[in-house]
This record gives structure tokens, sequence and C-alpha cells, in this order.
């Protein structure tokens, strides 16, 4: 029988024959652990064919900086690109990150930098941005439910429009939900980055069914904090117009 990926026409399934690029943005300083999901990260780009560029420390203002030279890079080379992978890591509340200055930026400006109306190398292309930051100072224990399990069905339009809306093609993988923390062992690195970059890393499929085993497997661990159980899973928000393979 034909896998998944076999089965998938050309308007199923993103082109993914070009180019495939990685930023990744990191706060290492008081972020013990940080550096360890740099390597894992850095070992998966190379598993999946992406070219990876990685700046550490920075001010608030460089994580603008950064990725709009990333962005303009892109858009002045003449090679098409398939995808890019973003990877924000630093401490955060909600909707914005902290850097290296304890100055601080807003997600959506840098999200908006990636967008079908501001980068022309992307327009249509999926952009993953994968945030590993706190999102609050909630901490959830967790609740006892049935074994049942609920599911849903996401579909994906096989027309493609004359235009494209503005914010298409875009999906943002956060560690936690909205107010909550994000855990980084000292040693391990974080959850949320080691649990996704074995599961990108060891798996096929297209990306929402891998994020849906990250959850799982994330949902189905029980993390120690000060001696107290804690639960934690992360977040997936998409406007991907078609699959996205990257095998």
């Amino acid at each position: 029988m034909s896998s998944e990926a076999e089965q998938s026409t050309d308007q199923d399934a993103y082109d993914m024959s070009d180019a495939r690029l990685a930023l990744t943005l990191c706060i290492t300083k008081n972020r013990a652990g940080s550096e360890t999901d740099v390597k894992a990260l850095e070992q998966m780009y190379e598993a999946l064919g992406f070219k990876s560029t990685v700046r550490r420390n920075i001010p608030a203002k460089g994580f603008w900086e950064e990725l709009e030279k990333f962005r303009d890079d892109m858009d002045q080379t003449k090679d098409p690109i398939s995808c890019c992978f973003v990877v924000l890591m630093a401490h955060g509340e909600e909707g914005i990150l902290q850097g290296i200055d304890s100055n601080t930026i807003e997600l959506d400006k840098l999200f908006t930098l990636l967008n079908n109306e501001n980068c022309q190398a992307l327009r249509g292309k999926p952009k993953v941005f994968i945030v590993q930051a706190c999102r609050g100072e909630q901490k959830d224990a967790g609740e006892v439910v049935q074994p049942a399990e609920t599911g849903g069905t996401v579909l994906l339009s096989e027309k493609q429009p004359p235009k494209l809306p503005t914010f298409t093609d875009a999906l943002h993988v956060f560690a936690t939900v909205e107010g909550y923390i994000a855990y980084r062992n000292e040693d391990d690195g974080s959850f949320f980055i080691q649990t996704l970059v074995d599961v990108f890393t060891n798996m096929e499929g297209h990306i929402l069914d891998l994020l849906t085993e990250v959850t799982r497997r994330m949902a189905d661990a029980e993390l120690m904090e000060g001696g107290k159980p804690r639960k934690v899973n992360p977040e997936v928000q998409s406007t991907l117009r078609k699959l996205l393979y990257l095998r």
C-alpha cells in the first residue's frame, strides 16, 4: 500500500524540493539547559535537510533585527525556498519575549515579518515558528478524566485562489498554553523542544500529525516541580493550506 505522502497529490502537499532554511534565536544566559536544546535542534535540522543559522544572547531588538535580516536575505536570493523554521527561545510572558538586555519584544511583530505581505520569498510557502518560552506563571496540576478520547478533522482546501490571505501558510507552535509556565531541565533541556526534536527526527507523516504526537507524549508525561506533579502541553496555531511533510 502506498504511504500517506505518496498518496498526496501536488495540490495536497507543499513542494519541499527547494531550499529549507532555519533560524534559531536563543537566550542561553541564565537559561540552563538551553544549549542542550540548541544542539538537539541542530541535529534535527541536519536530519531534515535544513540549512541552519543560530544567534545567541541578543537584545530584545535583536530578535527583530536578526529575523529581518533572515527575511531580507531570503528575498534577495535567486534560489527558490520551500520552507523556513524559526525557533525562538527565551524568558517570556504571554505575547512577549525577553532579550538579554531584559527589554521585551512582541511575538506578533516577529510573526508579521514573514507573512505573505512582507516576505516575497515565502509567499504561499510554509513558515513554522516554534516558541520555547513561558506564557505566564500558572502551573497545571492536571485533571482526572475518563479514558474516552475525542478527536477532530482538519479540512484543507484543495483550491488555490487567485490571491492569498495575508496570514496563510503559517504554523505557530508554543511550548505551553496561554498563561502557563514552559518547563526546562537544567541538564536535559526543555521538555517541549526535546520531545519535538525526537518526534520530528524519528517519525514520518505530515507536520500536524507529528505535532499531535508531540502533544500526546507531553500530555501523557508527568513532571515533578518542587515535589509536586505538573502537567503541560503545547499549543498549535495553524493557517496551513496544504499538508507539510518534512521528509
